[in-house]
């Protein structure tokens, strides 16, 4: 997992509130195990008409918003059923974090396992935001996840919560997968141990 420690870039502006999981990666893209190649169905039914057409006004069609790295999102992103590929078609796009007010729990610990950084801030902020994303291509917007801030294009900086463990996780780049082989060398003299003193097992 690539490491997640300072990010400057485009932000698209999704002010819906309740954009569900089926909304970010529609039930017919869920055989695939793979984590990439999923980007292209990102918000498939909102990007794309009845004959896979793009959809000219969704905004990550908009040729300001086709590199965003940040949404800046409605309230409680991530709702509905459980599904990792949300946050994999999420980072095979290019989306690095998201903003909002309130996420669903299980996509909320999903993004952190995949490298994705969800911000949680006050209505009254991501409102600043979601307005500073309006400007386009123009307004980056600024996360430095080690400081745990956020910082519009005119320099305003909005500070975040996150727990500690999942900070270290996005720093270091390390899944479920990364924190077992932070444990390599106890675990190996552990079955050495074992070995020893089992030798029948």
């Amino acid at each position: 997992m690539d490491k997640f420690t300072t990010l400057s870039g485009i932000a698209a502006p999704m002010p819906l509130i309740n954009i569900d999981t089926d909304m970010i990666i529609p039930k017919q893209f869920l055989k695939t195990i793979k984590r990439s190649g999923l980007g292209v169905n990102l918000f498939d039914e909102m990007r794309y008409d009845g004959e896979g057409k793009e959809i000219p006004d969704f905004v990550l069609n908009k040729p300001q918003y086709r590199d965003s790295q940040i949404i800046v999102a409605g309230d409680n992103f991530g709702c509905g059923s459980s599904r990792e590929h949300a946050p994999w078609a999420l980072l095979d796009f290019g989306i690095r974090a998201v903003i909002s007010t309130s996420y669903a729990d299980i996509f909320y610990n999903n993004c952190f396992k995949n490298g994705i950084l969800p911000i949680t801030l006050p209505k009254e902020q991501v409102d600043i935001l979601m307005d500073d994303a309006e400007k386009g291509a123009n307004a980056r917007i600024e996360v430095d996840l080690e400081a745990q801030t956020v910082t519009s294009s005119d320099g305003q900086v909005f500070s975040f919560e996150i727990d500690s463990h999942k900070k270290h996780c996005l720093l270091n780049g390390l899944d479920d997968i990364g924190l077992t082989l932070e444990k390599a060398a106890s675990i190996d003299a552990f079955e050495a141990s074992a070995n020893a003193s089992r030798p029948w097992v």
